[in-house]
């Protein structure tokens, strides 16, 4: 089984003031930071977003811009069973601790027995934006976005989910400048 691994760079940053995916925090862009941690397990990596936000991944644009993430994992399916792999492991870019041992245990989990369910981070909640997602299922996220839900946690909600607990370290969200102070 391969698998792409999708950092989702579309978001609008509007609690930032700046676009996050590319705010260097050591300097490194956030979403160069992610794709790095994916690149532990993860054939290839790209960004669904504008291009100008790719960092050094491969751009990939969003079918569904300004739609909200749940378009994004759309895209990142899509893009993952056009590519030829069993799942995408989709990421927000904000999510810049994302760690190696993290990408690790969430592939073990996602492509392990229960390889039809999404494999999704959880520390004291669910990570929606940090789960490893079967190509198997894009047809059923599909049909929640097209009845008008954008809601992820109302898709997740929807789908059979195998809950895989991680260092809440890993999942820290860089979403305002006082996130990057609080480091």
């Amino acid at each position: 089984m391969t698998v792409l691994g999708a950092v989702l760079t579309g978001g609008a940053s509007r609690r930032m003031g700046r676009d996050k995916a590319t705010l260097p925090i050591d300097g490194v862009a956030m979403a160069d930071r992610v794709a790095a941690a994916l690149r532990t397990g993860c054939a290839e990596v790209v960004a669904i977003g504008p291009s100008e936000r790719a960092g050094a991944q491969q751009p990939v644009a969003d079918l569904f811009p300004g739609e909200g993430p749940v378009g994004g994992v759309i895209t990142a399916l899509r893009e993952a069973e056009r590519r030829g792999c069993s799942h995408a492991f989709v990421v927000a870019c904000d999510l810049a601790f994302l760690d190696a041992a993290t990408v690790q245990r969430l592939l073990v989990a996602g492509l392990g027995p229960g390889a039809g369910s999404i494999a999704v981070a959880h520390t004291d909640r669910v990570e929606p934006l940090c789960a490893v997602w079967p190509v198997s299922i894009l047809a059923p996220v599909e049909h929640i976005f097209a009845a008008g839900e954008r809601a992820m946690h109302r898709v997740l909600d929807a789908l059979a989910l195998t809950r895989v607990d991680v260092r809440a370290a890993a999942l820290r969200n860089v979403n305002t400048p006082g996130d990057l102070a609080d480091g």
